[in-house]
């Protein structure tokens, strides 16, 4: 009887260990799957740096402020669109204001729309990577 159990004991640690070693390469496994996955993510949207639907709804939005424009980086551009809208409204009181204050707006409007309708990979590549400002 005693035999038995030494028996059973030894088939059981044999057994705790190859599910054990088991267990391991499958948690490696995992890892490796997990790291593949988020590297062809990267790969395909540009990791978290695509902003297309933000700058693109923000750019519909907000356009005449030039919101989109910061959000892609483009400072200097973001700052003409909020100078121009600034100074067409303070223009309003002379009349010539009128004529135009509807420039930034329809500037903000057809960017969203570019924005929105180009793939993800074409506007990381075009607004990202190559860093094209206007349109």
């Amino acid at each position: 009887m005693s035999e038995d159990n030494n028996d059973l004991g030894d088939k059981a640690e044999e057994a705790f260990e190859n599910a054990k070693e088991k267990a391991s390469d499958f948690a490696e496994e995992a890892k490796e799957t997990a790291k593949e996955f988020t590297d062809s993510v990267k790969d395909t949207f540009g990791g978290s740096e695509n902003k297309k639907v933000l700058a693109g709804i923000l750019a519909i939005l907000l356009g005449s402020l030039g919101v989109h424009k910061f959000i892609l980086g483009y400072n200097k551009e973001g700052a003409i669109l909020l100078g121009f809208t600034v100074i067409s409204y303070a223009l309003m009181c002379l009349l010539i204001g009128a004529f135009l204050v509807w420039i930034p707006p329809m500037i903000g409007l057809i960017e969203g729309i570019i924005y929105l309708t180009k793939s993800d990979e074409e506007f990381y590549q075009t607004y990202q990577v190559n860093k094209k400002p206007w349109f």
